[in-house]
């Protein structure tokens, strides 16, 4: 889907792309291994995305978008950024507004039939452990997208997305800007500033990866504990 259009005829999803290939570049030259849900203009319904990052069982899952608003009053006054993780409960109006029109294309119902009861089980663990590291995943790539753009801090916010309710991996949704927003429409555009955006959100990764790398080779600390007589 071609998303939101921006100043001079940029779309959502002409941005999205390229913000991530630059930071695959980046995330390469780190030493990451990166896999993207589409490397040209083709479409992928969001079960897809979620069953394709599902087989490649990856450290962590991003979705970039850019946001929009609906009404010329509203497009040329509001701006900036947020970054999402997964909660059934939005941080507020605005926050399920932005899910609402990312899960547009979510499917109403899916079905249970052919998976065992042991299988939903294990799913279920995968995604409640993968979703306690989504928030610290949010806040490490947050400020640094805030502070390398210069836009204005919408926040670390919850919602409801469908994209990242099956990812089993610690998964957030950036909203890099609003696109239909005058001036940061036409800078999301630029090269030079999806440039800063992907070296934002590459240096979060990498914080949260060592963070992450630091926690799991620390030893459990011992547990107190007393025996009778």
């Amino acid at each position: 889907k071609e998303g939101a259009k921006g100043p001079g005829d940029i779309w959502e999803k002409e941005v999205a792309l390229q913000i991530a290939q630059r930071l695959r570049e980046k995330l390469e030259a780190a030493g990451s291994e990166v896999f993207l849900t589409r490397e040209h203009d083709t479409a992928m319904a969001l079960a897809e995305r979620v069953a394709f990052s599902n087989v490649q069982r990856p450290d962590l899952f991003l979705s970039i978008h850019a946001n929009s608003m609906p009404t010329k009053r509203l497009r040329e006054r509001t701006e900036g950024i947020e970054t999402y993780f997964l909660s059934a409960n939005a941080s507020g109006e605005a926050a399920r507004a932005v899910a609402d029109r990312e899960n547009a294309e979510a499917p109403t119902a899916r079905s249970a039939r052919g998976h065992s009861t042991l299988s939903f089980i294990l799913d279920d663990l995968a995604r409640t452990e993968a979703h306690s590291d989504a928030s610290r995943l949010a806040y490490a790539i947050h400020p640094r997208l805030v502070a390398r753009s210069g836009a204005a801090d919408r926040g670390v916010q919850q919602a409801p997305f469908f994209v990242l309710t099956g990812v089993e991996a610690p998964a957030v949704l950036i909203e890099v800007g609003f696109i239909s927003h005058p001036q940061e429409g036409a800078r999301l555009g630029k090269g030079a500033y999806q440039e800063a955006l992907a070296q934002a959100i590459s240096e979060g990764v990498q914080a949260f990866l060592r963070e992450t790398r630091r926690r799991d080779m620390t030893p459990s600390a011992p547990v107190a504990g007393s025996t009778g007589p």
